[in-house]
């Protein structure tokens, strides 16, 4: 990565008008310089290769050469972040996963197919995905572990939950830990992924496909299950009242909405010491302060390490805090979660 002041960045689309769009948003950060602009994904290649950029933004439909196909030439060939520019209908929202698969670390959604509609409701979150692409680690796509499941002794004594918060990396990162996890775990498993209304139910369905457990976004009022994962829909806060979860449209909390800090803060009176608390990949510091109060409520808690983060960030929060009784590899969570469960250690 580029170590001068400024992170260079490419701009990948086949219209001139969003070309420009982004292209003009991204150069008003002082941090950020346009070091070039491509119309498909077969000039994006040329371009990488003669422009080195820091950090690449990338349509998924475009003439030549697909969004897609370029990326996986990128992270084959020059390996660097890329942050995908997706629609919302289903269709581009499982491309989109499928990018994150193969390398992208980060995507921005498409309002009815355009980011010009409402440049000043984007345009924050477009700079700051930008920029902490920029300072992600890139990590070369590998099989998914599946049918993975350690065996798993009796809990102790009383009902236990896992609460989950992730953020960038996090569509990567959480079905690696969900495929290791037994299909009998006796726990439900509430998930926190900062993700945009319109992508979670797919994300939701992907995850169903690769994990023993029973995956599912999560509904108002719907009582929680052993065995059962439950995945916070996009632009609701999720919280836990009782054995019942409830959906709430309440304002952004640590800039985001659906928050792992307001799951986290009603599961930890609730649960107390039968808690496991744990926070993957992510940019920011949400679910630091929701972890603190796990502990304090004598819950378990654990963060994947800065080795295997896609960017270092929310676990990196929860260990200045103080917050972290395991900081463990992301290959090791599903372990150490079972090892929770079944020990309380």
């Amino acid at each position: 990565m580029n170590q001068l002041t400024k992170h260079t960045v490419l701009v990948v689309d086949d219209s001139i008008v969003m070309r420009r769009i982004i292209t003009d948003l991204l150069s008003s950060d002082k941090d950020l310089e346009v070091v070039g602009a491509a119309r498909n994904g077969l000039e994006a290649l040329e371009k990488v290769r003669t422009l080195n950029p820091d950090v690449v933004t990338m349509d998924i439909e475009m003439p030549v050469m697909d969004g897609l196909t370029s990326l996986q030439h990128i992270m084959a060939e020059f390996p660097r972040p890329v942050v995908m520019l997706s629609s919302m209908d289903k269709r581009q929202a499982d491309i989109t996963f499928k990018a994150l698969e193969l390398g992208a670390v980060e995507f921005i959604p498409k309002t009815s197919g355009s980011l010009s509609l409402d440049l000043e409701r984007v345009g924050d979150t477009i700079v700051e995905k930008v920029k902490a692409a920029a300072r992600a680690r890139v990590q070369h796509s590998r099989p998914s572990v599946r049918n993975i499941q350690p065996t798993i002794i009796p809990t102790l004594s009383g009902d236990w939950v896992v609460v989950i918060g992730c953020s960038t990396g996090g569509p990567k990162s959480l079905p690696e830990v969900l495929s290791r996890l037994p299909g009998n775990l006796p726990a439900p498993v509430l998930v926190v992924q900062h993700m945009p209304e319109g992508f979670t139910r797919s994300f939701a369905e992907r995850l169903n496909m690769i994990s023993p457990l029973e995956v599912k976004e999560a509904e108002d009022g719907e009582e929680i299950h052993k065995g059962h994962v439950y995945l916070a829909p996009g632009n609701r806060h999720l919280l836990l009242n009782g054995r019942r979860l409830l959906l709430d449209d309440g304002p952004k909390v640590n800039y985001v909405r659906p928050a792992v800090d307001v799951l986290m803060n009603t599961v930890a009176p609730i649960y107390g010491p039968r808690t496991v608390g744990v926070i993957l990949t992510g940019m920011g510091s949400d679910g630091a302060e929701g972890m603190r109060l796990i502990k304090r409520n004598g819950g378990k808690t654990v963060v994947q390490n800065e080795e295997t983060c896609v960017v270092y960030g929310m676990p990196k929060a929860v260990v200045d805090l103080g917050a972290a009784d395991r900081i463990v590899p992301l290959e090791d969570i599903a372990k150490n979660i079972v090892l929770m469960l079944s020990t309380g250690m």
